[in-house]
C-alpha cells in the first residue's frame, strides 16, 4: 500500500496541474514537481522493488511480500498517470496560445528566429555539447540519471547504407532550458534548449557527410539507493564517494523515449541499457524532464501576481538582539509565512557576541550559498567553538555535503559525520553563553531543514527556546552524536525529548494510551496529528484503537497515508486530509488533548520505520501556552480547509474535501498568512 499511496499523493500535486483556477505558471509548475517526484520515485522505491524481486525471498524482511504484483500495478498506475498527465499539459499549451505565448519548436521559427538560434547555439551551446557516436564504442555509452539525451538518426538521402546513431547530452545544468525568441509582434515566444541543438544538427554532423538528421529526446532513471556497511568501522566518506560513482552507473529502472522515434534506433537503445520492452519502458511525448518547468520563464506573464512575501516575525524585527527576546520568551517561527532570516541573524548575532564561547547545529540539506554556513565560519573566525552534525547520507545532496565537510573543516569547525548504520535527521543547534560567571543557553529545534532557500515554501515549525530542559537534552544529544562508538542505551538520559531510534515510538504510544483511557472513562479526549507521511503499522493500529476507544482522531498528511479510515468501526472517530497547494506541508506536529491541557509536540520525523528505528530523530514539547495555541490554531485551519484539501479514504480516490453552502471558503495556506500577519504577541 505504502507505494500506491504514494502515487496517490503524486496524483494530487497532478489534479493542482489540472486545476483551471490556478495560473498557469502554477500548472506548469506542478507539472514539473509531479515529474520530478516521478523520477525520485523510480530511483528510490522502484530500483529497490526491483532488487527484492532479484533477491527472492531473501528480501522478505519487514518489506512487500510481494514486489512483482506492487510492481506491475505500479506500471498500470504510471502509465495512466503520464496519459493524464499528457492530456493536462496539451490543455496549458492552448491556455498560453490564449495568453499569446508559444513554445515554438525548430520547425515553426521566424527567419529572425532562426538567426537567433544559430547564434545562440554558436556562442553558448557548440561548446559545452560532446556527440558520442554510440555504435563506436564498445561498452554501453553511460546515461546520466537527471539527465535528458538527444538521440539522433543520421542517414544521406543519397546512400542508404550511411546510416549512424548517435547521442548528445542536453546541458541544462548549465544553460536555460527554456530561452525567450525575439518576437516582431506582441507574441512572447520560448524555443526550448533540445530543439536549437535539433536546429543545428546539420551544423555538427553535415561535415561527415550526413544529410538526413532525426532527433528524438529519452532519459534514463536509475538506482539511487545507497548500500553502505552497516559496521561502524566502516570508512563512511569512502563508501560513499563509491556509492555515489555507482550510482551514476547503476541498474536502469525506467526507460522514456519519444513515442515517434525511430523504431531501429529504439531497439538498439533497449538492448544496449540491458533492458526490455517488459521493463519499465515508457512512450511519452516530444519532451522530457518536465521538473525544469518549476523553472518556466515568469517574465512571459503579464498577469502573473505578485507572492506574498516571507515577513519578519514581529518580536524579532531588526534591529533587536534575539537572545534578549528569548531571554524574556520563546518564540515560533512559521515558514514560509515568517522569515528564515532570524534564524540567520540569531547564528550571526552568535557569532561575533565576545560572551557567546560555542555553537553546536546539526546539518542535513543546506542551501547551495548557505548563510548557515557562513554565520558558522565566522563564529569560528571570531574565537567560537563550533560544531557541526553534517548528515553525508542526505539522498541527491550528498555531494554538496560532501564538499561543505572539507570547507566547514578548512576553516576550523569541528564536523561529526553521525552514525554509520543510521541518518541524523534531527534539527537541533544550541549556543553556550558565559557572561559575568554565569552560563545561558539559547537553542532552535525545527521540524525542517536549516535552509534559507527551502524555507521560503516549505511548511515548517522552528521553536526558539531558552528552557533548560529542552537544552540539556540537545546537549545529550550532541555528546551522544560525539561519541566515537554511541550505544543507544546512552539515549536514556534523554527525558525531555522523545527520540528515535531510542524512545519516540514507544513515547507517543503512551500519549495515544492516556486519550484511549480518558475516552473509556467518557472523558473529553482528541489527537490532532499532521505528518508528512504516516506508514508505521504499530502506530497505525494505536490509532484505529483510540478511535474504536472514541478518541476523535484527526489527521493531516501531506503524502503517503497507509492508515485506513473508512472502516465501520473507525468512521466516526477518525479521519484523515491532504493538502497540496503553493507551499510543501512539510511540518509534524502533535496534539493531544490531555483533559484540556493539551501536550502539544513538533518533530523532525514522520511515522515511518526508517524515521523511527534507523534516524536518530528528536521531537520536541511546546510549553509556551500561547505558542500552544498557535500550533493548535493553524491545525484547526487547516482541518477546515475546503478548497485545496483532499479526503484520504480507502480507495485513495483524492476526492476533494466537499465545500458546504454557506460555510466560509477556507484555502489554509492564504488563512493561516493572514493569521500571523495579524497576530500580536506578549513581550
Amino acid at each position: 500500500m505504502r507505494d500506491l499511496s504514494w502515487l496517490a499523493f503524486n496524483a494530487r500535486v497532478l489534479q493542482e496541474a489540472k486545476d483551471p483556477s490556478n495560473h498557469t505558471y502554477d500548472r506548469l509548475r506542478f507539472l514539473g514537481i509531479f515529474s520530478n517526484n516521478q523520477d525520485e520515485f523510480f530511483r528510490v522505491r522502484v530500483a529497490t522493488l526491483n532488487k527484492m524481486v532479484r533477491l527472492g525471498k531473501t528480501a522478505r524482511v519487514h518489506l512487500e511480500d510481494n514486489p512483482d504484483k506492487i510492481l506491475q500495478q505500479i506500471q498500470q498506475t504510471v502509465i495512466a498517470q503520464q496519459n493524464e498527465f499528457d492530456r493536462i499539459y496539451a490543455e496549458i499549451i492552448r491556455e498560453l496560445q490564449k495568453k499569446h505565448i508559444y513554445i515554438k519548436n525548430e520547425r515553426q521559427l521566424t527567419k529572425t528566429q532562426r538567426a537567433f538560434i544559430s547564434n545562440y547555439f554558436d556562442e553558448k551551446v557548440r561548446t559545452q555539447i560532446i556527440p558520442l557516436m554510440i555504435e563506436s564504442i564498445p561498452q554501453a555509452p553511460l546515461l546520466r540519471d537527471k539527465s535528458i539525451y538527444l538521440a539522433c538518426v543520421l542517414g544521406n538521402t543519397n546512400n542508404p547504407m550511411l546510416q549512424r546513431y548517435a547521442l548528445i547530452e542536453i546541458p541544462s545544468k548549465v544553460l536555460p532550458r527554456f530561452i525567450i525568441l525575439p518576437s516582431d509582434d506582441e507574441t512572447k515566444n520560448i524555443i526550448l534548449l533540445e530543439d536549437i541543438i535539433r536546429f543545428n544538427l546539420p551544423h555538427l554532423f553535415a561535415p561527415f557527410g550526413f544529410n538526413r538528421f532525426l532527433g528524438y529526446i529519452i532519459k534514463v532513471t536509475r538506482d539511487a539507493e545507497l548500500e553502505l556497511d552497516n559496521d561502524v568501522n566502516t570508512n563512511l566518506i569512502g563508501e560513499l564517494e563509491k556509492s555515489l560513482k555507482n550510482r551514476k552507473k547503476g541498474r536502469a529502472t525506467r526507460f522514456v523515449f519519444d513515442r515517434n522515434i525511430d523504431a531501429g534506433l529504439l531497439d538498439y537503445l533497449i538492448k544496449r541499457l540491458g533492458m526490455t520492452k517488459k521493463d519499465n519502458v515508457i512512450p511519452g511525448g516530444r519532451i522530457h524532464n518536465f521538473k525544469d518547468f518549476m523553472n518556466f520563464p515568469a517574465a512571459v506573464f503579464a498577469d502573473l501576481q505578485p507572492r506574498s512575501r516571507p515577513f519578519v516575525h514581529p518580536l524579532l524585527k531588526q534591529p533587536v538582539r534575539i537572545m534578549e527576546v528569548m531571554d524574556r520568551r520563546d518564540v515560533m517561527l512559521n515558514f514560509p509565512y515568517h522569515s528564515f532570516d532570524s534564524v540567520i541573524d540569531l547564528l550571526r548575532e552568535a557569532a561575533i557576541d565576545p560572551f557567546v564561547q560555542s555553537i553546536k547545529i546539526t546539518c542535513y540539506r543546506l542551501a547551495k550559498d548557505s548563510k548557515v554556513i557562513n554565520a558558522l565560519i565566522n563564529a569560528v573566525r571570531n574565537g567560537k567553538q563550533v560544531t557541526a552534525m553534517l548528515e553525508l547520507r542526505a539522498r541527491f545532496d550528498e555531494e554538496a555535503n560532501l564538499i561543505w565537510k572539507e570547507r566547514l573543516e578548512e576553516e576550523g569547525v569541528k564536523v561529526l559525520l553521525g552514525m554509520p548504520d543510521m541518518k541524523v535527521h534531527a534539527k537541533l543547534c544550541v549556543i553556550k553563553k558565559r557572561e559575568f560567571n554565569k552560563t545561558k543557553q539559547y537553542g532552535f529545534v525545527s521540524t525542517g531543514n536549516f535552509n534559507e532557500n527551502t524555507a521560503e515554501y516549505y511548511g515548517d515549525h522552528c521553536l526558539l527556546t531558552t528552557n533548560r530542559n529542552i537544552l540539556a537534552d540537545i546537549n545529550r544529544i550532541f555528546a551522544f552524536l560525539e561519541t566515537p562508538t554511541p550505544k543507544m542505551e546512552s539515549l536514556r538520559a534523554v527525558k525531555t525529548l522523545p527520540v528515535a531510534p531510542y524512545n519516540m515510538r514507544r513515547f507517543f504510544m503512551n500519549e495515544i494510551s492516556k486519550e484511549i483511557r480518558a475516552a473509556r472513562k467518557k472523558n473529553p479526549a482528541s489527537i490532532l496529528i499532521k505528518l508528512n507521511s504516516l506508514v508505521d503499522e504499530t502506530l497505525i493500529l494505536k490509532l484505529y484503537d483510540a478511535a474504536r476507544a472514541g478518541v476523535d482522531v484527526k489527521l493531516v498528511i501531506r503524502g503517503i497515508c497507509c492508515a485506513y479510515t473508512e472502516m465501520k468501526s473507525l468512521r466516526r472517530h477518525l479521519s484523515a486530509i491532504s493538502i497540496i497547494d503553493e507551499y510543501l506541508e512539510h511540518a509534524r506536529v502533535f496534539v493531544f488533548d490531555n483533559g484540556k491541557k493539551p501536550n502539544v509536540y513538533i518533530s523532525s520525523g514522520d511515522w515511518m520505520v526508517r524515521n523511527l528505528d534507523h534516524r536518530i530523530e528528536a521531537a520536541c514539547p511546546i510549553y509556551d501556552k500561547e505558542i500552544q495555541q498557535e500550533l493548535i490554531d493553524i491545525l484547526n485551519i487547516q482541518l477546515a480547509e475546503n478548497v485545496k484539501g483532499r479526503i484520504l479514504d480507502n480507495e485513495q480516490n483524492n476526492h476533494y474535501v466537499h465545500k458546504t453552502d454557506g460555510v466560509e471558503e477556507v484555502r489554509s495556506q492564504i488563512k493561516i498568512y493572514q493569521y500571523l500577519k495579524n497576530k500580536s504577541y506578549r513581550v
